[in-house]
């Protein structure tokens, strides 16, 4: 069973769309050894150094957090339905309601769009909040999505910026 890591007023909480087959495996968030998160969230500033998967406690200790929409478990995010992610959604909100991090962060333009219902999403900042948490939307660190690392790690830390109120 994969566990939140999430504690009250966090900086940002990252939520991923559904763990993988590996990442359930091995009980830790984007275990699978070509997912990114970790590196890019490094790269971006949130990290001091590269966390390894097993280490992610150690992430409330830099203001972060980490959720997901969906707990079950698939090879691709595309194989979950969109009940699952509305339901997912209503579970996230509640979530974000109670812990009120500065800023949440979506890995994923159609998970999100599905699960909260929004047919036009654009990267980034979102119009909606949640409570005082601001929304953010950036791409998903998969190894299936195609992305360029240097993109993702431009993309995160355009939100680290701004969670450090430096101008971008």
């Amino acid at each position: 069973m994969i566990t939140d890591i999430i504690a009250d007023d966090l900086s940002v909480v990252f939520c991923g769309i559904n763990p993988g087959l590996s990442t359930a495996h091995h009980g830790f968030h984007f275990a699978n050894s070509n997912n990114r998160f970790w590196k890019v969230i490094h790269q971006a500033g949130f990290t001091e150094r590269l966390l390894k998967p097993e280490e992610e406690q150690h992430l409330l200790d830099t203001d972060c957090g980490i959720t997901m929409l969906v707990e079950r478990p698939t090879v691709e995010a595309t194989e979950l339905v969109r009940d699952e992610l509305r339901d997912g959604a209503a579970a996230l909100v509640a979530k974000i309601e109670r812990y009120q991090p500065r800023a949440l962060a979506v890995l994923g333009k159609q998970a999100f769009s599905k699960a909260f219902g929004i047919s036009k999403v654009s990267w980034g900042r979102q119009v909606l909040k949640i409570g005082r948490t601001e929304v953010w939307v950036l791409p998903n660190p998969s190894g299936l999505n195609r992305a360029r690392l240097e993109d993702l790690v431009a993309s995160y830390r355009e939100l680290y910026l701004c969670l450090k109120d430096v101008p971008i």
